[in-house]
């Protein structure tokens, strides 16, 4: 009788288990263009990695999958969070009876989130050990933060010491304060670079955690072969979430929350997660249905799309792809595109007149309308401003990027000192030689920029060699200072223009400020931005750092791209993110 009650127990708890779980047969295919560096929160920053740490981890606060604009919510906590009335105060509540995934970390036990999860997760940021990308977010900025750093030195944090900014109240209750107000705090911890770890999983894995990420999100790792794939499968411990988007104006709102209404999430059970760094066969995989959702690609953009001669930033399907039920999502992207010089290098960086002239002739000879013509199929607009169309602080009337002026270039090279010599290239003012390294991938794309840059800087009589290697390992170069120049974008964080002016604060070289730029009247600008709220107050201080860096010229302003996504008919559910890159992937639904 007792065995029969067991027996029958396990099946009611297995039957209801299965009435909230996703379906394991479905399988959703994915890809991006460009290697991934692992999934441990506080150590990378790549877009490519953090779509795994978006469904692994779980944040405090989330966006609304259907809001536009971007629009925060709840996460793991019992409501928004309560801030005290000079902003500086956050108190959260954090929801009992969430559970990390099952893992021989927590020796055959489950596992709760706590309060004390995010305050470890947090502090993580600002060991020295780590060497986060991400720590100038929160430590010049939670009280005590810094000093907790400053006492580890370069060694391991003590991460017992108490920090005032971070204060567990109780198990489910954090408390966190600031310096100051800093009125883009919710949306840093909205980062998937803040999801929460356990103590217990880092301890374990060690050096080896960006292998084996443990969150209470909706998919763990299952398997991952660096720079070719991963493979998600729903977690058994995440928590029952229910669809509850509301439908906006967009169009396809109503179908998307009509097809997930009342659905437990996630709802398919396994994630392919493939890296395609060549643009054609990414392109043929998506048309043969191995993919699900990809990107148009700029290699078979004119024979995927239609554009308006007149209008090329406007496109639709061809009918080919429209007969297949192939469905098309255009989006501006939250981005700035930009070559960075490093500033700290005697050749190209400093703030000499010589130098300067330099980067601004560089800037000069690069040719941003025919790049978007050509290679990015006129899906782009020019960058003007370091703050991007569609976030806070954008100032559509500035223009920062250089004007395109092969003469011109020349006759200030000429003017600061720059002589062509026997060998028909320019040397430096002082007479050694110029010669200029710049990073790049090995993509048949990066070979067509690399000829637009050789081209440019054959048009001055300067001396250009590449740099190759993968994009992990020229990021590390980067952090590094190792690279003279190198092509980036920046994709926003979080949709307020303080995320793309801090790329040139001072005190964030060697971080987010890949340049090493550092200028006091441009950083006394921006510590005072980060008090103000959106409007023209802060917009003219955006302004003013704006016309410090086009006369600086750190950058080249490259474009703001249009991404077009396909998604297959099948696939029901997607709307892409505009801060999310793989938003997505929890609610999407597969119907063959």
């Amino acid at each position: 009788m007792k065995t029969k009650h067991i027996l029958l127990g396990s099946l009611v708890a297995m039957a209801l288990q299965g009435l909230h779980a996703a379906d394991m047969s479905k399988v959703y295919r994915t890809v991006v263009n460009y290697t991934e560096s692992g999934f441990d929160p506080a150590k990378v920053s790549d877009e490519a990695s953090s779509r795994v740490l978006e469904n692994v981890f779980d944040t405090l606060v989330t966006y609304d999958y259907l809001a536009r604009p971007s629009k925060l919510v709840p996460n793991v906590t019992d409501g928004m969070p309560t801030i005290s009335a000079d902003g500086t105060v956050y108190t959260f509540k954090i929801k009992p009876g969430i559970f990390f995934s099952d893992d021989p970390a927590f020796g055959g036990k489950k596992r709760e989130l706590t309060a004390a999860d995010f305050a470890y997760s947090i502090k993580r940021h600002v060991d020295p050990t780590i060497n986060s990308p991400w720590g100038f977010l929160v430590q010049d900025h939670v009280k005590g933060l810094a000093e907790l750093a400053k006492a580890a030195g370069k060694g391991k944090l003590n991460y017992d010491t108490a920090v005032e900014g971070l204060k567990v109240v109780d198990k489910y209750t954090l408390e966190i304060t600031l310096d100051e107000t800093n009125r883009n705090f919710l949306y840093i911890l909205a980062m998937p670079s803040f999801g929460a770890v356990a103590r217990e999983a880092i301890e374990t894995y060690k050096d080896n955690t960006n292998a084996h990420p443990v969150g209470t999100g909706p998919f763990v790792l299952k398997e991952w072969k660096p720079g070719n794939k991963m493979v998600l499968e729903a977690s058994p411990s995440f928590r029952k979430v229910v669809f509850d988007s509301v439908a906006g104006k967009d169009p396809m709102d109503a179908a998307i929350v009509k097809a997930l209404k009342g659905k437990t999430l996630p709802l398919v059970g396994r994630i392919e997660y493939y890296v395609m760094e060549e643009e054609q066969p990414l392109w043929l995989s998506f048309a043969s249905k191995q993919l699900d959702q990809a990107m148009v690609s700029q290699a078979v953009m004119s024979k995927v799309l239609v554009m308006d001669p007149k209008k090329p930033t406007e496109a639709h399907l061809a009918d080919e792809w429209v007969k297949q039920g192939i469905q098309l999502q255009r989006s501006p992207l939250l981005e700035t595109i930009f070559d960075y010089f490093n500033m700290d290098d005697p050749v190209v960086g400093g703030d000499s007149k010589e130098n300067v002239a330099l980067r601004r002739a560089i800037a000069m000879s690069f040719p941003v309308n025919e790049t978007i013509a050509t290679i990015r199929r006129g899906q782009a607009v020019p960058a003007n401003y370091i703050i991007p169309p569609g976030v806070a602080g954008h100032n559509p009337n500035f223009r920062a990027g250089a004007k395109y002026d092969i003469a011109a270039a020349n006759a200030l090279l000429d003017r600061f000192g720059f002589k062509v010599g026997a060998d028909g290239y320019r040397t430096r003012p002082n007479g050694q030689p110029l010669v200029i390294t710049q990073g790049t991938g090995t993509s048949a794309v990066d070979k067509q920029w690399n000829e637009y840059w050789q081209k440019g800087f054959d048009s001055l009589k300067i001396k250009l060699n590449f740099q190759y290697g993968k994009w992990n390992e020229l990021n590390k170069a980067s952090h590094e200072g190792k690279l003279q120049m190198w092509g980036m974008s920046w994709t926003a964080d979080y949709p307020d223009g303080d995320n793309f002016m801090q790329l040139l604060y001072g005190k964030n070289s060697g971080d987010a400020n890949s340049a090493n730029f550092k200028n006091a009247e441009y950083d006394r600008l921006y510590e005072a931005s980060r008090k103000l709220a959106d409007g023209p107050q802060r917009n003219a201080l955006f302004d003013q750092m704006n016309k410090i860096v086009m006369a600086q010229q750190p950058w080249v302003l490259r474009d703001v791209r249009i991404r077009n996504h396909v998604i297959q008919g099948y696939v029901k559910g997607y709307k892409h993110h505009p801060i999310l890159a793989a938003a997505a992937w929890r609610y999407v639904d597969i119907q063959k």
